[in-house]
């Protein structure tokens, strides 16, 4: 049987536009080795081929195949609860590619979800058409719950910020679908072809990339090239089967395949 791995990229390949030391030689591994594998990641702004071409700058060369974002995982959940439905969104570029390529339809009336992504050219307004939409009755589905670094000048104020101001104003929680969510987390390993057991997810968050292993039944592996610091691992209840520095500091094959 074949054993894979789930990859975050953000914090664990690169940080920004800067590779993280070694990363780029462990996935060339990966491809080479014919090692399944896919990155999962929650932004639903960029498409696969947008992935591909910043992974390819960086000296690492993959195809869509290998990539599975928030806004696939959204889009396929909308399917699967109303086919051929409608959806008012809060959202840009992968999000608005993915509804449509899972047969979602955008409406500006009496849609059947309003739907909010990250993306910086919706307006107050729009946010209060979304609000009486789901007033209305449509139902609220967010592509992930990340909140903001709080850094300034950061030009993502997180879908937690947003989505708490449309939770607010309608008194609604949304449905997240995005990591740590089991909807995301299992949608990527059968897009991968694998089974629990054989899956390892790769991340740099707790709260997401290794919370969302957890709950699932996966292998875990917590890299501190990113936002989770050694020190930080006391908090939690739960905790990775290894932490390691870096992608560079994983040797193949893990000790449980």
């Amino acid at each position: 049987m074949a054993k894979g791995l789930l990859i975050d990229m953000d914090g664990v390949v690169y940080g920004g536009d800067t590779l993280i030391p070694g990363a780029d030689v462990f996935i060339n591994r990966l491809v080479k080795e014919k090692i399944p594998f896919m990155f999962m990641t929650n932004n639903s702004q960029r498409t696969r081929l947008d992935a591909v071409r910043k992974l390819d700058k960086l000296g690492i060369k993959v195809t869509e195949e290998h990539i599975y974002t928030s806004a696939m995982a959204t889009g396929k959940f909308l399917a699967s609860q109303i086919p051929n439905g409608t959806a008012y969104v809060l959202g840009e570029g992968g999000l608005i590619s993915s509804l449509h390529e899972n047969g979602i339809s955008l409406a500006n009336s009496d849609p059947d979800f309003v739907v909010l992504g990250e993306g910086r050219n919706f307006t107050l307004e729009m946010v209060q058409r979304a609000v009486d939409m789901i007033l209305a009755g449509a139902k609220f589905v967010i592509t992930n719950r990340d909140p903001s670094p709080k850094k300034k000048g950061w030009d993502n104020l997180g879908i937690a910020a947003t989505s708490a101001m449309i939770e607010v104003a309608t008194g609604i929680k949304a449905f997240d679908v995005g990591k740590p969510s089991p909807v995301m987390m299992r949608s990527a390993r059968k897009a991968l072809g694998l089974e629990t057991a054989d899956t390892t997810i790769i991340g740099d968050t707790m709260g997401t990339d290794i919370r969302g292993g957890v709950q699932m039944g996966y292998k875990t592996i917590l890299v501190l090239s990113g936002v989770t610091k050694r020190e930080d691992l006391v908090r939690y209840a739960f905790k990775p089967d290894k932490v390691v520095d870096s992608l560079n500091d994983i040797q193949l094959p893990l000790e449980w395949w």
